[in-house]
C-alpha cells in the first residue's frame, strides 16, 4: 500500500509506500526536503500538515512536542491516507545550510598506492543534507582548510565517502597516508560547490573523470540510479596506469546491470604489466573520438586542472554550449590537497 503525498507550493506530488518516511520517499524521488538529523531531534524537517493524518512510529520527539500543532515531521512520519504538505523546497545547493561539524574517522581503506578512502561518520544525531557532486572543507588546527569531493550519494548518508590522493608536500594528505587513525575527531565544513547535476534537462549524460575526479562523478551516476533517472549515461575515467582504476570494478558492474549507462577507462601511459587492451591517451580525445558532435549533452568532469583546460577547449570545438558543460576543477598541489 502506498499513499499519495501533495507539497505545496511545487506542486510536486509524491507515492509514500507504507514502510517508508515521507523523506526517504522525498529523497528517491530526487526532491529537495530540508533535513538535518534524519532521526527526528533537530526539526529541521518539520513541514506544515494541510490535510491527512500521520503516524510516528517510534513516538514524537521533542522537535515536534515543541512545535505548532499541525507541524510535521518529514524524517519521521508515515502517512495513514493521502497528504498535502506545506515545505519550501531545496532547489538547488546555494539553499542548502552550509554547517560545520565534528565527525568521526570511521574506517581508512586503501585503494591503491596513492588513493585512499575515508568513511567519516557524523554525531549520532546529526546528518549532513548535500548534493551529488558537491565537497567538503576539513578545518586544521592551523586555520587552514582542504577540499575533498563528497563521492556518495545523498540517500546513502550514514557516512561521507572520500577518496584522497596522496600528494608529494602535501601536508595534509601525509598525514592521512601516514599517521591518521580510525576514530580520530576531525571538524569539516560542508556542504559546498555548485558541482551539482541538472535535473530539469533530459539531454543524455557524458561524466568525464580524471584520477580521483572518479569520487564526485560517483556520487551523481549512483543517485541518477538510485532516483530512476533514465537518461543514456557514459562515464569516461582517464588514469595513467591500471593501478589507478582503484575501483574499477563498480563502473563495470553499473554497466553491466544499467543498460542505459556505458563505462570507458582511458589509460594515457598503460605499462606493459597492464596487459592493457582498452582506449590509451587523453580521456578528452576519447570522448570526441565516440562523440563527435557533443551539442545535444550534457557533460560532467572532475580532475586536475591541466585535464579540465584541455577538455574544455576541445569539447566547445565539438559543439558543446558553455551552458551544458559542468566542472570541477582539483588543484593537486601542497597548499591545496583538493580531491
Amino acid at each position: 500500500m502506498s499513499y499519495k503525498v501533495q507539497i505545496q507550493p511545487s506542486g510536486h506530488e509524491l507515492q509514500v509506500a507504507a514502510n517508508e518516511t515521507i523523506l526517504d520517499a522525498a529523497v528517491r524521488a530526487g526532491i529537495g526536503l530540508p533535513y538535518g538529523c534524519r532521526n527526528g531531534r533537530c526539526g529541521s524537517c518539520i513541514s506544515k500538515l494541510l490535510s491527512g493524518e500521520v503516524s510516528y512510529p517510534s513516538g514524537k520527539t521533542q522537535a515536534l512536542e515543541e512545535a505548532d500543532a499541525d507541524a510535521l515531521l518529514t524524517c519521521q512520519a508515515h502517512p495513514q491516507s493521502d497528504l498535502v504538505i506545506q515545505v519550501n523546497e531545496v532547489e538547488n545547493s546555494a539553499e542548502i545550510e552550509v554547517r560545520t561539524l565534528p565527525c568521526r574517522v570511521n574506517a581508512i581503506e586503501h585503494l591503491a598506492d596513492d588513493v585512499v578512502r575515508l568513511y567519516l561518520k557524523l554525531p549520532d544525531n546529526q546528518r549532513l543534507q548535500f548534493m551529488p557532486g558537491q565537497y567538503l572543507d576539513f578545518l586544521l588546527s592551523d586555520g587552514r582548510r582542504r577540499a575533498f569531493s563528497i563521492a556518495n550519494a545523498p540517500h546513502d548518508d550514514e557516512q561521507i565517502e572520500l577518496h584522497i590522493r596522496h600528494v608529494d608536500g602535501g601536508a595534509f594528505t601525509d598525514y592521512v597516508f601516514e599517521q591518521m587513525k580510525e576514530k580520530a575527531i576531525q571538524r569539516i565544513q560542508a556542504p559546498l560547490g555548485s558541482f551539482v547535476p541538472r535535473e530539469d534537462s533530459e539531454r543524455p549524460m557524458i561524466f568525464v573523470g580524471g584520477g580521483t575526479g572518479f569520487a564526485p562523478l560517483k556520487g551523481m551516476i549512483e543517485h541518477a540510479f538510485y532516483t530512476g533517472v533514465k537518461r543514456p549515461m557514459h562515464l569516461f575515467w582517464g588514469v595513467r596506469a591500471r593501478p589507478d582504476l582503484y575501483l574499477a570494478d563498480l563502473p563495470e558492474s553499473w554497466q553491466q546491470q544499467h543498460e542505459h549507462f556505458q563505462f570507458t577507462p582511458v589509460l594515457s601511459e598503460p605499462a606493459d604489466a597492464d596487459h592493457w587492451s582498452g582506449q590509451t591517451g587523453w580521456v578528452h580525445e576519447s570522448v570526441v573520438a565516440q562523440y563527435p558532435d557533443l551539442s545535444a549533452y550534457d557533460l560532467y568532469m572532475a580532475g586536475p586542472p591541466p585535464m579540465i583546460i584541455a577538455a574544455r577547449d576541445t569539447f566547445r570545438q565539438h559543439g558543446l554550449p558553455d551552458e551544458q558543460m559542468f566542472y570541477d576543477s582539483f588543484e593537486y598541489g601542497a597548499e591545496n590537497d583538493k580531491a
